[in-house]
């Protein structure tokens, strides 16, 4: 059976630097505000639950924001005239609703056992996205949840395509979704050193110290070519393929020399059939930390080369660090780069590292681009690597 083509045909996003992809789009192009995390600060979700104050309190607010970037990409997407049971929905995250669990468990030791909401668990489990999506646009497909720390949302997106590629599903609304600006959550990070002590991330810079936690969604509907264009769909983007590794090597730390990098790299390549000389963009996963971002840079230029090899850009300078929901949101910027024929600049750069090789890094006001195969790529603890290879629509 040969595999089928898989078309993007809506695009979603709720993230600190814009609600909607336009906004989000233009705010990757804006300096970002100051301080340690970028939180959606005006954020209301009771639009997305038809002003039901009582459903939307019964939903984290990691499931707010995937319901609100569904909503969105659906919308574009228009009438996908699809049998229900061939639709699935798979959303990524990294800690699903922790917020909720936090909450709950300060209501177990101030209040008592009986004050602990019977909405605890439904709230919490990191399947609670993908459901949710699931049963408010009635997807009888698969539904799964992907937790693979911050490599989720690109692993989400690489097994919703391969639903489609081998025939199991036509459609499929995939993505991640985070909320982890709890009090306890930002304290473990701080406290194993992840965090920015500067409160600024810097990715691939000579000075990065870490990363800025962010909260935020993206989804992307993703359709059987022929499907979509049987319909009229409008396409913004085709996934050629996928990857998925582990480095077997450390919790936290990368594979020295960003070899995992390179084993998943070259995973997708091959799922892709294409070569690393035909990838001209590469969103990178660019935390901002010294360890990830050596490993990731060495990868590259041994992969690539540096004369002047892709365009790279790392949107988490602008977006921050969203653990399981950072791939979604980079795939989505992939997207709109393509559409837009701009690839964003990776924003707070500015000194080259004497010790990584040099990048052929988009900075300033970013970079115009004719486009052409992409990589998406995350890495996430415990050694997850994923990377999705994007082309534009043809």
């Amino acid at each position: 059976m040969e595999p089928r083509r898989v078309a993007v045909t809506g695009l979603g996003v709720v993230a600190p630097c814009g609600v909607g992809a336009t906004a989000f789009w233009e705010g990757l192009f804006r300096a970002p505000p100051d301080g340690d995390r970028r939180e959606l600060l005006e954020w209301d979700p009771l639009p997305y639950f038809d002003n039901n104050k009582k459903e939307a309190r019964r939903s984290d607010r990691f499931s707010q924001f995937a319901l609100a970037a569904a909503a969105e990409a659906l919308d574009q997407a228009g009438d996908l005239d699809v049998d229900p049971t061939r639709a699935g929905s798979l959303i990524g995250t990294g800690i699903g609703g922790i917020g909720t669990n936090e909450a709950e468990i300060v209501k177990q030791h101030e209040k008592g056992s009986r004050r602990v909401s019977p909405f605890l668990v439904p709230m919490m489990m990191p399947n609670a996205a993908a459901a949710s999506v699931s049963m408010r646009h009635g997807l009888q497909g698969p539904c799964e949840a992907t937790v693979t720390a911050c490599a989720a949302g690109t692993h989400a997106i690489g097994n919703a395509t391969n639903l489609i590629r081998w025939g199991r599903c036509d459609v499929v609304v995939s993505g991640g979704a985070e909320a982890p600006l709890t009090a306890t959550a930002q304290a473990g990070f701080r406290n194993m050193t992840a965090m920015s002590s500067q409160q600024i991330s810097m990715p691939f810079d000579a000075r990065r110290d870490g990363f800025i936690i962010a909260e935020g969604a993206a989804v992307l509907v993703l359709e059987e070519w022929e499907h979509a264009t049987n319909r009229g769909a409008a396409i913004l983007a085709e996934i050629l393929g996928s990857g998925s590794s582990a480095d077997a090597h450390h919790i936290t730390a990368p594979a020295p020399g960003g070899s995992g990098a390179m084993t998943v790299m070259r995973y997708a390549l091959q799922d892709a059939g294409l070569q690393p000389s035909d990838i001209v963009h590469i969103n990178a996963h660019g935390t901002s930390t010294p360890l990830n971002d050596a490993a990731e840079a060495h990868a590259y230029a041994d992969m690539f080369g540096t004369d002047p090899g892709p365009i790279i850009t790392s949107t988490k300078g602008v977006t921050g660090h969203a653990l399981g929901a950072a791939g979604a949101l980079e795939a989505a910027a992939v997207v709109l780069a393509m559409t837009n024929r701009r690839v964003p600049p990776t924003v707070g750069f500015a000194e080259q590292d004497p010790e990584l090789p040099g990048l052929n890094l988009s900075t300033g006001a970013g970079q115009e681009w004719t486009p052409g195969p992409s990589i998406s790529n995350n890495f996430g603890f415990g050694g997850h690597n994923g990377s999705l290879v994007l082309a534009p629509a043809s």
